[in-house]
């Protein structure tokens, strides 16, 4: 089994897909599901952009991509995707439309994930609800932890909620052993005054062989926790330099074996180069 792991997308929803699928015909594997670590961008009605979105979206309308391609049908991206058959599951960032998430999180109050756009290819999980998913014989268990943490006891809906809060301290109790949690935000076990709380109260409590997050700015970095069995992955920011080409540590594949042990690929540049701010849109 192979799953692409991706951080920070900003409204290129469609790159993740792309260079899916470009990995696909260069080395031969085939990947079966794409996780997000958040900051998707996802905001369907421009009106709802957050300051520093609208910001970035006057220079670069890339950021602008999930309204632009992904609530109304475009042909040319639906054969894409249909042919590419693979979902990616995504977690909240901070640079959302949450009313517009919750409205669609109440419509499958029994399910842990649900989907965003009208391909049915994002899915957003919910956070702290456990998530499964199997290919032939292999199955996959993994957590989610969405938005960013909040030591203030703010109410924007960019920090965790107490609902989900709930739903974590139930988690820590559970017995279970998971091979992933995707989050956006990293835990709060520096003395840096940010990150969050309950990641780290998780990692304490919950066995997880790899975690995987975005958000931070910081380049792409792996480190054993203090834990001492988790290994903390800080995922690239899938953002085009000045030059107009990814950087390194922005794609990561995640292969599980027979047994259940898992390793990690970081794609080297010498394959994400050849997708670049010029021609993305249209390869």
């Amino acid at each position: 089994m192979r799953i692409a792991l991706f951080a920070d997308i900003h409204g290129k929803f469609l790159l993740p897909f792309k260079l899916v699928d470009l990995y696909q015909r260069t080395t031969g594997f085939n990947v079966d599901l794409i996780l997000q670590c958040g900051d998707m961008g996802a905001y369907p009605d421009l009106s709802k952009l957050d300051k520093a979105t609208l910001r970035h979206a006057k220079r670069d309308r890339d950021e602008l991509g999930f309204h632009d391609d992904f609530i109304k049908e475009n042909p040319k991206i639906k054969s894409f995707l249909d042919a590419l058959n693979i979902k990616m599951i995504c977690v909240r960032g901070n640079h959302e439309d949450h009313d517009f998430l919750n409205i669609l999180e109440a419509q499958y109050p029994n399910d842990p994930s649900f989907p965003i756009d009208v391909y049915k290819k994002v899915w957003v999980c919910k956070t702290g609800w456990i998530q499964s998913f199997s290919k032939e014989d292999q199955t996959l268990k993994f957590i989610g932890i969405g938005r960013i943490g909040d030591r203030k006891g703010r109410k924007d809906q960019k920090f965790i909620q107490d609902y989900e809060r709930a739903i974590l301290k139930k988690l820590q109790k559970t017995k279970e052993e998971f091979d992933l949690l995707i989050a956006h935000d990293k835990d709060a076990s520096s003395q840096r005054g940010f990150g969050m709380i309950e990641i780290r109260e998780l990692l304490d409590n919950v066995y997880f062989q790899y975690y995987f997050h975005g958000h931070t700015g910081e380049p792409f970095s792996q480190q054993q926790d203090v834990d001492s069995f988790t290994t903390i992955v800080k995922i690239k920011e899938l953002e085009f330099d000045s030059n107009g080409i990814l950087p390194e540590g922005c794609m990561i594949i995640v292969k599980k074996d027979d047994i259940g042990d898992i390793n990690i690929e970081v794609i080297q540049q010498k394959l994400t180069n050849q997708i670049t701010k010029h021609n993305w849109k249209y390869l």
